[in-house]
């Protein structure tokens, strides 16, 4: 039976920033960081292959993730009584992603500074967590019906740091945020991936994180840990979240195990159309 390294990080969409603040100096294995992820413009960029999930091997240190069922592989058939010869093992396709539909009342919200607004799915919780807010900013956690933590959004972070290590990456989505422009320089929102290649650790291997960056888009063939964070008066802000495969959330879409499987997910649309619509209070 064929078994395939499994994806993904251990960390909480709660604690995205705290990762990308913390992780700059860290060693490759500790997750999001932050930089610039400039290279050079002629180098092609490496894009890591990303294998599905089937199950995190024995001793890998990911001890408390859970183990999502299903390894793709149909049952051997029993012999029949007629003498026939035995069956063999066969493969037996992709199961197929069910698709969930799409949010479709929305509301809108205001940051309790009354700076900053933004669109959400009715049925997600939007939690104040202001005492653990920077001063004089603004903490929130987006969580849907199941608890799931899908995004937080800070304000007044500060957002300095140097580039310690390239990683090979992968940019899975790119899209400008006009919104949020400041001084001429408009952010992005991005789904992005760094392979970790020598973690074995598969909670690890692959670090995803989606949200607004003013960061330049990573180009070359490596990058610096994610970084997303975005300009915003008095220094910076963030708005984004993480893609975790081995989350088993209640309510989570099934067979999605793959980056590339959860963008076509209506939860991950539904955040990008949230994230995206952050804007100055008016607009």
């Amino acid at each position: 039976m064929r078994r395939l390294r499994p994806i993904g990080p251990a960390v909480s969409a709660g604690f995205l920033v705290a990762a990308l603040l913390g992780a700059c100096g860290a060693p490759a294995a500790t997750g999001p960081g932050t930089g610039t992820g400039a290279g050079p413009d002629t180098a092609t960029a490496a894009v890591p292959t990303v294998p599905p999930l089937t199950s995190a091997p024995a001793g890998s240190g990911g001890g408390d993730v859970p183990t999502p069922a299903g390894t793709g592989l149909s049952d051997v058939p029993t012999p029949s009584s007629s003498g026939g010869a035995d069956a063999p093992m066969t493969e037996s396709p992709p199961a197929p992603v069910t698709s969930m539909p799409r949010a479709v009342n929305w509301q809108t919200l205001k940051t309790p500074d009354g700076k900053l607004q933004f669109d959400h799915p009715a049925e997600w919780t939007v939690k104040d967590r202001g005492a653990e807010a920077a001063n004089g900013g603004v903490f929130l956690e987006v969580l849907n019906p199941g608890g799931k933590s899908l995004a937080t959004l800070r304000t007044n972070v500060a957002t300095g740091a140097e580039c310690r290590q390239r990683i090979p990456y992968s940019v899975l989505e790119l899209d400008p945020v006009p919104a949020l422009e400041q001084q001429g320089v408009i952010p992005h929102f991005i789904f992005e991936l760094r392979l970790y290649a020598a973690e074995t650790d598969p909670t690890k291997a692959n670090i995803m994180a989606y949200g607004i960056s003013s960061a330049p888009k990573p180009s070359g063939r490596d990058a610096c840990p994610i970084f997303q964070f975005f300009t915003w008066p008095p220094g910076g802000a963030s708005f984004g979240g993480v893609y975790n495969p081995f989350d088993t959330t209640p309510g989570n879409q099934p067979h999605v195990d793959t980056p590339e499987a959860y963008l076509e997910t209506a939860e991950y649309q539904d955040i990008k159309k949230m994230i995206t619509s952050l804007r100055p209070v008016g607009q």
